[in-house]
């Protein structure tokens, strides 16, 4: 149904047009000069906001929201709201944008679809992820005050930020978790009230009843399982330094950054077997935590142990991915990091220019598997000038022995 509107002022029609044309400065200066409601459509009931979104300028979008645009408005004559627009832009941070000012995830068009399903129906999976992970803050904020006959919040108030940004980390290799449990301020050192905290907001998404996310709820408990997995190893190196004698302590630096706990489950993570070159513990791993799942009549467990149950099942870390991020159609030309299946992965082993890491941190970690392959790669590359599509295609190869990441 066509909105009921009224005939756009000059000043709202210089508005559509600046947001149309991108001019953000001149946009910038009309708003300021002319404080004014952002509560108005054009014929096709759209609002400034929408209009912003469906450009995908973050910029404007966020200039929109501080001059009070209403997030969730929407005359739109197929019901596309803002987020249903950012979605379709594919600026994955505009729709994070919109989710932290309260859009609504579920909100659906004419033909039934939320944003989430409209970015996936165009291929813009980063923008499936970001909506699919999106927390909002207030569930955090839920942990870190006493409930009931507690005395006593399950998460500390001064951690909140740390978790809410760990939990809402679209990259759920097990590699990549542990990096960023490492990295949140004060989470590496309370590790078991992490867990805890995870555990209790697996069971709460669980009984929401209609509004129940088993998606996100999975992804609780397997972050849970990578933090316990942390804890445990935690746990060996302690009891290991206390079987130590003092003079057999170790004091280097270096030494001691070998038994991180979590530099130590990384390598196992990424351990791979000489067979078939597979990481066997990774995949052991993430087959366990599927496994674990308490809640064994939910779709989500149900469609993983299906696929993994297969005769020729992909990799688990592309079942997991998957069934957090949703499927993707296209990845054959995706630069993945082999260590933490970062995309976008930029960077490439300077001897061998083969594989591909986010950073430097990531092919130290990854040195001990590469170095033998580096060597015997380098050798041929001494031998044979390649070209830059064989540095790709060895590249693709590698990557794909190593990690497995494609979902079939």
């Amino acid at each position: 149904m066509a909105p009921a509107t009224e005939s756009l002022t000059d000043l709202q029609k210089e508005i559509f047009t600046k947001i149309s044309n991108n001019e953000v400065a001149e946009l910038k200066t009309l708003l300021t000069a002319n404080k004014m409601k952002m509560d108005f459509v054009d014929e096709n009931g759209m609002s400034p906001l929408q209009h912003a979104c469906y450009k995908g300028n973050k910029e404007i979008v966020q200039m929109l929201l501080d001059q009070g645009a209403d997030v969730n408005s929407c005359q739109h004559e197929h019901g596309y709201t803002a987020l249903h627009f950012a979605a379709l832009s594919g600026n994955a941070e505009l729709c994070h944008l919109l989710m932290s000012y309260g859009a609504r995830l579920t909100a659906t068009n004419s033909v039934g679809r939320t944003p989430a399903q409209m970015a996936a129906f165009v291929g813009n999976h980063n923008c499936v992820a970001t909506i699919n992970n999106f927390i909002p803050k207030a569930d955090i904020d839920y942990y870190i005050k006493p409930q009931g006959l507690q005395t006593e919040p399950m998460l500390l108030p001064h951690l909140a930020d740390s978790f809410h940004k760990f939990i809402m980390e679209v990259n759920v290799h097990p590699v990549r978790v542990a990096i960023n449990l490492q990295k949140c301020p004060g989470l590496l050192e309370n590790l078991v009230k992490v867990q805890k905290v995870l555990e209790a907001m697996r069971h709460r998404e669980m009984t929401r009843g209609v509004e129940t996310n088993e998606v996100m709820a999975f992804k609780y408990h397997y972050l849970s399982c990578v933090t316990a997995e942390i804890i445990k190893c935690q746990k060996r190196q302690e009891a290991m330094k206390a079987e130590r004698s003092d003079k057999e302590k170790i004091n280097d630096e270096a030494e001691e950054k070998k038994s991180d706990a979590v530099e130590l489950l990384v390598r196992k993570f990424l351990k791979c077997s000489k067979t078939d070159g597979n990481p066997e513990y990774q995949e052991a791993f993430l087959r366990e935590a599927v496994r674990e799942f308490p809640f064994r009549e939910s779709t989500i467990f149900r469609q993983m142990v299906a696929t993994l149950a297969g005769s020729d099942p992909p990799s688990a870390v592309s079942v997991v991915s998957a069934a957090i991020n949703g499927q993707r159609g296209f990845s054959d030309n995706l630069q993945v990091c082999v260590t933490c299946g970062e995309e976008k992965a930029t960077k490439k082993c300077s001897k061998c220019k083969a594989v591909q890491y986010c950073d430097r941190e990531c092919q130290r970690l990854h040195w001990f598997m590469h170095k033998k392959a580096c060597a015997r790669l380098g050798q041929s590359s001494n031998n044979v000038k390649l070209s830059d599509a064989d540095k790709v295609q060895i590249g693709n190869a590698v990557s794909s022995r190593l990690q497995n990441l494609a979902v079939n």
